[in-house]
Protein backbone atom coordinates (compact mmCIF):
# COMPACT_ATOMS: atom_id res chain seq x y z
CA UNK A 1 0.00 0.00 0.00
CA UNK A 2 1.64 3.60 -1.02
CA UNK A 3 1.78 6.49 1.26
CA UNK A 4 -0.88 8.16 -0.59
CA UNK A 5 -3.38 5.11 -0.45
CA UNK A 6 -2.80 5.11 3.21
CA UNK A 7 -3.42 8.93 3.09
CA UNK A 8 -6.78 8.76 1.72
CA UNK A 9 -7.98 6.06 3.91
CA UNK A 10 -7.14 8.25 6.85
CA UNK A 11 -9.16 10.57 5.41
CA UNK A 12 -12.24 8.32 4.29
CA UNK A 13 -12.08 6.91 8.08
CA UNK A 14 -12.27 10.40 9.17
CA UNK A 15 -15.37 11.00 7.26
CA UNK A 16 -16.87 8.19 7.83
CA UNK A 17 -16.90 8.46 11.68
CA UNK A 18 -17.93 12.60 11.32
CA UNK A 19 -20.83 11.62 8.66
CA UNK A 20 -22.23 8.85 11.51
CA UNK A 21 -21.56 11.41 13.85
CA UNK A 22 -23.83 13.72 12.44
CA UNK A 23 -26.51 11.33 11.84
CA UNK A 24 -27.02 9.60 15.06
CA UNK A 25 -26.73 13.01 16.68
CA UNK A 26 -29.44 14.48 14.62
CA UNK A 27 -31.83 11.66 16.06
CA UNK A 28 -30.43 12.20 19.22
CA UNK A 29 -31.34 16.02 18.96
CA UNK A 30 -34.97 15.64 17.72
CA UNK A 31 -35.63 13.21 20.67
CA UNK A 32 -34.28 15.61 23.05
CA UNK A 33 -36.09 18.19 25.49
CA UNK A 34 -34.38 20.88 27.74
CA UNK A 35 -34.83 18.50 30.86
CA UNK A 36 -34.34 15.92 29.22
CA UNK A 37 -31.06 15.49 26.42
CA UNK A 38 -30.08 12.39 25.05
CA UNK A 39 -27.46 14.29 22.83
CA UNK A 40 -25.70 14.35 26.39
CA UNK A 41 -25.47 10.58 26.76
CA UNK A 42 -24.70 10.19 23.26
CA UNK A 43 -21.58 12.24 23.13
CA UNK A 44 -20.68 11.06 26.42
CA UNK A 45 -20.93 7.26 24.65
CA UNK A 46 -18.05 8.51 22.07
CA UNK A 47 -16.37 10.49 24.25
CA UNK A 48 -15.45 7.17 26.12
CA UNK A 49 -15.13 5.36 24.15
CA UNK A 50 -13.78 6.38 20.40
CA UNK A 51 -10.09 7.51 20.36
CA UNK A 52 -8.82 10.16 20.99
CA UNK A 53 -7.11 10.27 17.56
CA UNK A 54 -10.63 10.51 16.28
CA UNK A 55 -12.02 13.36 18.26
CA UNK A 56 -11.26 15.81 15.71
CA UNK A 57 -13.81 13.84 13.36
CA UNK A 58 -15.90 13.74 16.54
CA UNK A 59 -16.11 17.57 16.30
CA UNK A 60 -16.88 18.19 12.78
CA UNK A 61 -19.42 15.69 12.83
CA UNK A 62 -21.28 17.54 15.31
CA UNK A 63 -20.28 21.43 14.11
CA UNK A 64 -22.54 20.57 11.08
CA UNK A 65 -25.73 20.15 12.02
CA UNK A 66 -25.23 22.90 15.22
CA UNK A 67 -24.36 24.96 12.24
CA UNK A 68 -27.56 24.44 10.27
CA UNK A 69 -29.48 25.02 13.26
CA UNK A 70 -27.46 28.33 14.05
CA UNK A 71 -28.42 29.56 10.29
CA UNK A 72 -32.08 28.82 9.97
CA UNK A 73 -32.36 30.68 13.41
CA UNK A 74 -30.43 33.71 13.25
CA UNK A 75 -33.11 35.93 12.23
CA UNK A 76 -35.17 35.09 15.36
CA UNK A 77 -32.36 34.58 18.15
CA UNK A 78 -29.86 37.13 17.21
CA UNK A 79 -25.65 37.17 15.51
CA UNK A 80 -24.70 36.79 18.80
CA UNK A 81 -26.87 33.26 19.72
CA UNK A 82 -25.90 31.85 16.64
CA UNK A 83 -21.72 32.29 17.59
CA UNK A 84 -22.58 30.96 20.39
CA UNK A 85 -24.52 27.63 19.62
CA UNK A 86 -21.65 27.20 16.09
CA UNK A 87 -19.57 26.18 19.20
CA UNK A 88 -20.09 22.43 19.07
CA UNK A 89 -20.77 21.14 22.77
CA UNK A 90 -18.46 17.92 22.33
CA UNK A 91 -15.60 20.57 21.93
CA UNK A 92 -16.47 21.99 25.07
CA UNK A 93 -16.75 18.65 26.59
CA UNK A 94 -13.51 17.22 25.37
CA UNK A 95 -11.61 19.98 27.53
CA UNK A 96 -12.87 18.09 30.68
CA UNK A 97 -12.68 14.59 29.22
CA UNK A 98 -9.11 14.64 27.97
CA UNK A 99 -7.71 14.98 31.49
CA UNK A 100 -10.28 12.30 32.71
CA UNK A 101 -9.10 10.21 30.32
CA UNK A 102 -5.31 10.67 30.83
CA UNK A 103 -5.76 10.63 34.11
CA UNK A 104 -7.47 7.19 34.35
CA UNK A 105 -9.03 4.29 32.86
CA UNK A 106 -12.91 3.19 32.32
CA UNK A 107 -11.81 -0.15 33.26
CA UNK A 108 -9.75 -1.92 36.13
CA UNK A 109 -7.16 -4.09 35.23
CA UNK A 110 -9.86 -7.44 35.44
CA UNK A 111 -12.21 -5.82 32.78
CA UNK A 112 -14.91 -4.68 35.11
CA UNK A 113 -16.15 -0.87 34.55
CA UNK A 114 -15.43 1.77 36.94
CA UNK A 115 -18.74 3.07 37.59
CA UNK A 116 -17.41 6.02 39.54
CA UNK A 117 -15.69 6.93 36.75
CA UNK A 118 -18.37 7.07 34.37
CA UNK A 119 -20.50 9.18 36.64
CA UNK A 120 -18.11 11.56 37.27
CA UNK A 121 -17.75 11.53 33.41
CA UNK A 122 -21.83 11.86 33.07
CA UNK A 123 -21.42 14.79 35.71
CA UNK A 124 -18.43 16.44 33.64
CA UNK A 125 -20.04 16.27 30.49
CA UNK A 126 -23.60 17.54 31.53
CA UNK A 127 -22.15 20.48 33.22
CA UNK A 128 -19.97 21.65 30.13
CA UNK A 129 -23.16 21.54 28.14
CA UNK A 130 -25.01 23.25 30.66
CA UNK A 131 -22.40 26.04 30.74
CA UNK A 132 -22.37 26.59 26.72
CA UNK A 133 -26.11 26.24 26.79
CA UNK A 134 -26.39 28.70 29.09
CA UNK A 135 -23.99 31.08 27.75
CA UNK A 136 -26.63 31.15 24.43
CA UNK A 137 -29.84 31.64 26.23
CA UNK A 138 -28.08 34.52 27.36
CA UNK A 139 -27.23 35.23 23.97
CA UNK A 140 -30.29 35.07 22.77
CA UNK A 141 -32.28 36.94 25.38
CA UNK A 142 -29.83 39.68 25.39
CA UNK A 143 -30.99 39.91 21.89
CA UNK A 144 -34.40 39.94 22.01
CA UNK A 145 -34.85 42.95 24.72
CA UNK A 146 -32.63 45.92 25.26
CA UNK A 147 -32.61 44.78 29.07
CA UNK A 148 -30.02 42.60 30.76
CA UNK A 149 -31.39 39.02 30.79
CA UNK A 150 -32.82 38.12 34.08
CA UNK A 151 -31.28 36.11 36.18
CA UNK A 152 -34.16 34.27 37.48
CA UNK A 153 -34.60 32.80 33.48
CA UNK A 154 -30.93 32.11 33.31
CA UNK A 155 -30.87 29.95 36.90
CA UNK A 156 -33.99 28.30 35.63
CA UNK A 157 -32.33 27.50 32.45
CA UNK A 158 -29.23 26.02 34.40
CA UNK A 159 -30.94 23.50 36.55
CA UNK A 160 -33.09 22.51 34.11
CA UNK A 161 -30.41 22.15 31.39
CA UNK A 162 -27.92 20.68 34.13
CA UNK A 163 -30.52 17.98 35.08
CA UNK A 164 -31.48 17.06 31.57
CA UNK A 165 -27.87 16.78 30.53
CA UNK A 166 -27.15 14.93 33.40
CA UNK A 167 -29.76 12.00 33.08
CA UNK A 168 -29.63 12.11 29.36
CA UNK A 169 -26.32 10.54 30.43
CA UNK A 170 -27.18 8.22 32.55
CA UNK A 171 -30.00 7.12 30.07
CA UNK A 172 -27.72 6.23 27.17
CA UNK A 173 -24.18 5.49 28.64
CA UNK A 174 -24.52 3.07 31.09
CA UNK A 175 -27.13 0.74 28.81
CA UNK A 176 -24.83 0.91 25.79
CA UNK A 177 -21.17 0.13 28.33
CA UNK A 178 -23.62 -2.83 29.87
CA UNK A 179 -24.42 -4.07 26.45
CA UNK A 180 -20.78 -3.97 25.06
CA UNK A 181 -19.71 -5.92 28.77
CA UNK A 182 -22.39 -8.57 27.40
CA UNK A 183 -21.80 -8.64 24.23
CA UNK A 184 -17.76 -9.56 24.27
CA UNK A 185 -18.63 -13.40 23.84
CA UNK A 186 -20.40 -14.14 20.30
CA UNK A 187 -24.00 -15.03 21.68
CA UNK A 188 -27.16 -16.93 19.45
CA UNK A 189 -30.31 -16.28 19.68
CA UNK A 190 -31.42 -19.25 21.65
CA UNK A 191 -29.34 -18.37 24.26
CA UNK A 192 -30.65 -14.58 24.34
CA UNK A 193 -33.74 -15.84 24.75
CA UNK A 194 -32.42 -17.96 27.65
CA UNK A 195 -31.29 -15.29 29.78
CA UNK A 196 -32.54 -14.29 32.90
CA UNK A 197 -32.00 -10.56 32.41
CA UNK A 198 -33.70 -10.61 28.89
CA UNK A 199 -36.62 -12.55 29.88
CA UNK A 200 -37.10 -10.48 33.12
CA UNK A 201 -36.63 -7.21 30.88
CA UNK A 202 -39.17 -8.42 28.31
CA UNK A 203 -41.58 -10.29 30.64
CA UNK A 204 -41.98 -7.86 33.29
CA UNK A 205 -40.17 -4.99 33.30
CA UNK A 206 -41.56 -3.22 29.88
CA UNK A 207 -45.41 -4.29 30.40
CA UNK A 208 -44.72 -2.57 34.14
CA UNK A 209 -43.33 0.53 32.74
CA UNK A 210 -46.13 0.36 30.06
CA UNK A 211 -48.43 0.37 32.67
CA UNK A 212 -47.27 2.66 34.48
CA UNK A 213 -46.81 5.45 31.81
CA UNK A 214 -50.38 4.85 30.66
CA UNK A 215 -51.91 5.17 34.14
CA UNK A 216 -49.99 8.41 34.56
CA UNK A 217 -50.96 9.49 31.19
CA UNK A 218 -54.46 9.02 31.91
CA UNK A 219 -54.58 10.12 35.67
CA UNK A 220 -56.37 13.37 36.56
CA UNK A 221 -55.30 14.33 39.43
CA UNK A 222 -51.78 15.38 40.13
CA UNK A 223 -50.86 13.90 43.47
CA UNK A 224 -51.90 10.33 41.75
CA UNK A 225 -49.73 11.20 38.69
CA UNK A 226 -46.36 11.48 40.44
CA UNK A 227 -47.09 8.64 42.43
CA UNK A 228 -47.13 6.61 39.61
CA UNK A 229 -43.93 8.47 38.06
CA UNK A 230 -41.97 7.43 41.13
CA UNK A 231 -43.16 4.26 40.72
CA UNK A 232 -40.96 3.70 37.56
CA UNK A 233 -37.67 3.96 39.99
CA UNK A 234 -38.98 0.91 41.84
CA UNK A 235 -38.42 -1.95 38.63
CA UNK A 236 -34.96 -0.13 38.78
CA UNK A 237 -33.93 -1.35 41.98
CA UNK A 238 -34.98 -4.43 41.99
CA UNK A 239 -32.88 -5.31 38.59
CA UNK A 240 -30.16 -3.57 40.48
CA UNK A 241 -30.82 -5.90 43.76
CA UNK A 242 -31.17 -8.86 40.93
CA UNK A 243 -28.44 -8.51 38.32
CA UNK A 244 -25.28 -5.46 39.64
CA UNK A 245 -25.12 -2.14 37.25
CA UNK A 246 -26.10 -4.17 34.38
CA UNK A 247 -29.84 -4.56 35.47
CA UNK A 248 -29.92 -0.78 36.80
CA UNK A 249 -28.79 0.53 33.62
CA UNK A 250 -30.91 -1.52 31.56
CA UNK A 251 -34.25 -0.75 33.69
CA UNK A 252 -32.82 3.11 34.49
CA UNK A 253 -32.95 4.06 30.94
CA UNK A 254 -36.49 1.87 30.55
CA UNK A 255 -37.81 3.99 33.57
CA UNK A 256 -36.35 7.07 32.26
CA UNK A 257 -37.63 7.05 28.82
CA UNK A 258 -41.21 6.21 30.54
CA UNK A 259 -41.00 9.20 32.59
CA UNK A 260 -40.33 11.69 29.51
CA UNK A 261 -43.20 9.96 27.96
CA UNK A 262 -45.42 11.09 30.67
CA UNK A 263 -45.06 14.73 30.03
CA UNK A 264 -47.01 16.49 27.76
CA UNK A 265 -44.73 20.31 27.77
CA UNK A 266 -41.42 21.97 28.50
CA UNK A 267 -40.07 22.20 31.54
CA UNK A 268 -42.84 20.65 33.44
CA UNK A 269 -41.79 21.04 36.99
CA UNK A 270 -43.76 18.18 38.13
CA UNK A 271 -42.03 15.98 35.80
CA UNK A 272 -39.01 18.05 36.55
CA UNK A 273 -39.29 17.09 40.46
CA UNK A 274 -39.50 13.11 39.15
CA UNK A 275 -36.55 13.33 37.42
CA UNK A 276 -34.71 14.69 39.74
CA UNK A 277 -35.30 11.63 41.98
CA UNK A 278 -35.02 8.99 39.36
CA UNK A 279 -31.80 10.75 38.55
CA UNK A 280 -30.46 10.65 42.10
CA UNK A 281 -31.95 6.63 42.81
CA UNK A 282 -30.48 6.33 39.18
CA UNK A 283 -26.77 7.30 40.27
CA UNK A 284 -27.38 4.93 43.15
CA UNK A 285 -28.30 2.09 41.82
CA UNK A 286 -25.24 2.15 39.48
CA UNK A 287 -22.45 2.71 42.18
CA UNK A 288 -24.33 0.17 44.75
CA UNK A 289 -25.65 -2.40 41.79
CA UNK A 290 -24.24 -5.74 43.65
CA UNK A 291 -21.21 -7.39 42.47
CA UNK A 292 -18.95 -6.06 39.55
CA UNK A 293 -19.53 -7.75 36.52
CA UNK A 294 -16.63 -8.71 34.19
CA UNK A 295 -16.09 -7.58 30.88
CA UNK A 296 -15.92 -11.14 29.09
CA UNK A 297 -19.01 -12.09 30.51
CA UNK A 298 -21.88 -13.62 27.74
CA UNK A 299 -25.04 -11.78 27.52
CA UNK A 300 -26.61 -15.49 28.73
CA UNK A 301 -25.07 -15.67 31.88
CA UNK A 302 -25.90 -14.41 35.00
CA UNK A 303 -23.87 -14.63 38.34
Amino acid sequence: MTKSTKHWLVWGQYLAVAAAYAAFYRVAFQLSVSHWELTVGFRLCCLLLVPLRLWPALALGEFLPVMENALTRIDVFGSAWALAVCVPQIVVCMAGMKPLRRWGSLRMPDGTIRMGYVIVATLCCALLSTLRDTAALWAALSSSSTETAPWSTLSIGFSSYLLGGYLGGLTVAPAILAIQDRMQVEVSLRALWHSPLFRDVCVWLLPVLTVLTLQANAATALGEQQLLRLAMILPMVSMSWRYGWHGAAVAGSAASLAMALTSDSMRDPAVIYCQAALALSFSASLLLGGRPQPAAQPLLQEG
